[in-house]
């Protein structure tokens, strides 16, 4: 696991992001039934900081707080009191997810909600497979953590591990594509654009006749768009059908045998074959939406899903800057507070990142407005952070058939604008 150090004196600037009711919260969820050995729900805090983010172990954290002052126990000890502290590092967790939805409501421009979503995986030390799941929700318009939910490995990906709002537009990838989730998103009055697989999401006529996927895809020449009036099929566990649109682009050539070539290395690996008509689906990019056309004509709603890759990198960030993998715990419970803890430094570190663009070499905050005793104007970066883009996020070509076979140019996508600078805090120093 990596080892951070910070500057000690960061750690009252971390409890200034944080709610002022620690003690209460955490006798009300039982992390504090006593203080013998730690003083206070901030020590408690600050301890499960520095074992979830700096690296330590249980007994070099244990050392590091007696070395320090923060608090005098054994490793022992700190394991009960941080297996005791998950429902309560859960609780700080949601009151943060809240505070910052608070926000976005009073940054965001009318116009559209769009929420990324997709999940990543994190294991315990020695474990061969997946133990938890954390599914995330990303807003595109700032940038910024909009929600999170921790599963076991039986929380598979789903729209309906997400809250959604009316009005939200969700995006996600192939693992999205299931009618139950498309349709509990749906429900809540959220709006739909998800990519398919052709066999996962059978899709109808609007008047209930069966729909040919492919047959209906051949008809479009490299580098067109079409859009197709349809709905989702019902399924026997009672899930109803769904309106929407099918948006579809053919790929050149070159893109669809590099598509296809992969599918078959794949499958050799496996020592299988992959049906025919996967590799004829290979040939195109293809989406379900619930957006209305006159919200988003053909052409945005492939140039919208294009944004799904900063999604990808805010995983990265967690992961290759906050190591959100690198568990070190294997007690559920110990690695239930170490997920959480992970999780909240993130959107403490979304909340730096919003309020100071710079950082200067006297510290976290303008002289100027120390001296004058007003606060910094919360400061907006520009510009999310770009990715590596494959062939089913190459621009579009310039023809577009709609819902009712015309062929028209592409209107340009509207792009939102985004806040793009992080900054990673930590808690604890080498004593």
């Amino acid at each position: 696991m990596k080892t951070t150090a910070a500057p000690a004196d960061e750690w009252p600037l971390l409890l200034s992001l944080l709610p002022a009711d620690l003690e209460t919260s955490a006798k009300e969820r039982g992390a504090l039934r006593r203080k013998r050995g730690v003083p206070s729900a901030q020590a408690l805090l600050h301890l499960a900081f520095v074992y979830a983010y700096v690296g330590r172990s249980l007994r070099a954290t244990a050392a590091w707080a007696a070395a320090t002052g923060v608090a005098q126990l054994s490793d022992v000890a700190l394991l009960k009191r941080l297996r005791g502290a998950a429902d309560w590092c859960g609780h700080l967790l949601a009151q943060q997810l809240a505070q910052q939805a608070a926000l976005r409501r009073d940054r965001l421009p009318h116009g559209l909600q769009v929420q990324l979503i997709d999940a990543t995986t994190a294991s315990r030390p020695g474990s061969k497979g997946t133990d938890y799941r954390v599914h995330l929700k990303f807003d595109l318009g700032t940038l910024t953590i909009a929600d999170v939910t921790l599963t076991d490995a039986s929380g598979g990906e789903s729209l309906k591990q997400c809250p959604w709002a009316a009005g939200e537009i969700g995006v996600g990838d192939r693992g999205y594509a299931h009618r139950q989730g498309i349709a509990a998103a749906t429900a809540a009055g959220a709006l739909v654009l998800v990519r398919l697989c052709w066999q996962t999401v059978p899709l109808q006529g609007r008047d209930g006749t069966a729909f040919d996927l492919l047959a209906s895809l051949r008809g479009l020449e490299p580098g067109e768009i079409g859009a197709w009036a349809v709905q989702t099929a019902p399924a026997k566990d009672g899930t109803p059908a769904v309106p929407g649109r099918l948006i579809a682009v053919r790929k050149s050539l070159q893109a669809a045998e590099a598509t296809r070539r992969k599918l078959l290395a794949a499958a050799r690996k496996k020592g299988k074959t992959p049906a025919a008509r996967t590799l004829e689906a290979a040939g195109y990019v293809f989406a379900f939406t619930t957006v209305p056309e006159e919200q988003l004509a053909a052409p945005a709603v492939l140039e919208l899903y294009r944004f799904r890759w900063q999604i990808e990198l805010a995983f990265k960030r967690l992961k290759g800057v906050l190591a959100l993998d690198e568990m070190a715990a294997k007690d559920p419970a110990l690695c239930r507070t170490f997920l959480c803890i992970k999780l909240l430094g993130a959107l403490l570190v979304d909340r730096l990142s919003h309020h100071w663009v710079d950082f200067s070499p006297w510290g976290s905050g303008s002289p100027a407005a120390a001296v004058a005793g007003a606060d910094l104007p919360g400061g907006g970066g520009d510009g999310g952070a770009g990715g590596r883009r494959g062939a089913a996020d190459r621009p579009v070509g310039s023809r577009h058939r709609g819902v009712g076979g015309r062929v028209s140019r592409p209107a340009a996508a509207a792009a939102q604008p985004g806040h793009g600078c992080c900054l990673l805090c930590s808690s604890a120093t080498n004593p």
